[in-house]
């Protein structure tokens, strides 16, 4: 794949400057500190002075800028461009916002990105972003992957601990488990090397869970398949509002940049 400048400065020109201008979503930072957390995550924490400008609400992303979307390969291949990752945590206090990574098999940019980024270098983003918000309910439910667990962590915190909440996680392995902020209503499925595209092991979990009919939340996300099978057991089987089951696909088999 063609060599993506990691860590470098893009060159710029003032006429590829004029989009950033005039966007408020735009903003630099950098990074503070990068750490592993168990064998399938990134920490990566950044600092950024323009937050105060920023409204960000738990459940937001970023759109992490690894190649200039402005520049002549940007407009060939935007895909190539720009990676998206929720916001673990944002501390406007002190200027942080913080990403955990998923580290997958793979050899994308944002994978790339991930593994080499280090501290004090500049990164560009827009954002915050994103409609797979918390919404208040008496219950919240959080199904998918281990790549959807990044988004559940803000989610669950906005929640709460007096808040009924369970989750439904799949993982190839107890390792690959991302620390969740109730790990005691978490369910974790093992897929033990088994694929998962269009998961019978979580559609399977979600038929037996018991489940309140009314007053609730779903928060849906992972690999697309998966997602959509969910979906619609949720509210063809289940009676749930679709407008009660928010669903963001994180991948598909044979997709780059999805999220």
């Amino acid at each position: 794949m063609p060599n993506d400048r990691r860590g470098e400065p893009t060159p710029r020109s003032p006429l590829n400057l004029l989009p950033r201008i005039f966007s408020r979503h735009f903003a630099e930072g950098a990074v503070v500190e990068v750490g592993a957390i168990g064998r399938r995550w990134r920490a990566i924490r950044i600092r950024c002075t323009e937050m105060a400008r920023l409204r960000y609400a738990p459940g937001q992303h970023v759109r992490i800028e690894l190649r200039d979307p402005f520049s002549v390969y940007g407009i060939l291949r935007p895909a190539e461009t720009m990676r998206t990752y929720t916001i673990w945590n944002w501390d406007e206090r002190n200027q942080c916002f913080e990403l955990r990574v998923h580290l997958y098999d793979g050899d994308g940019i944002g994978l790339t990105w991930a593994r080499d980024v280090r501290a004090g270098q500049t990164v560009r983003f827009w954002g915050p972003q994103g409609d797979f918000l918390f919404k208040p309910a008496a219950f919240h439910l959080f199904i998918g992957d281990e790549t959807a667990t990044a988004a559940f962590g803000p989610l669950m915190a906005a929640a709460g601990p007096l808040t009924k909440q369970v989750g439904i996680i799949e993982v190839d392995a107890l390792e690959d488990r991302l620390p969740l902020p109730a790990p005691e209503t978490v369910r974790w499925l093992l897929r033990k090397g088994a694929s998962p595209t269009g998961s019978r092991r979580l559609l399977d979990a979600v038929h037996e869970a018991d489940l309140p009919k009314v007053g609730a939340m779903a928060y849906v996300a992972g690999e697309a398949r998966t997602c959509q099978m969910i979906r619609d057991h949720l509210v063809s089987r289940r009676g749930w509002a679709r407008s009660n089951v928010q669903v963001k696909p994180f991948w598909a088999t044979g997709k780059r940049g999805l999220h």
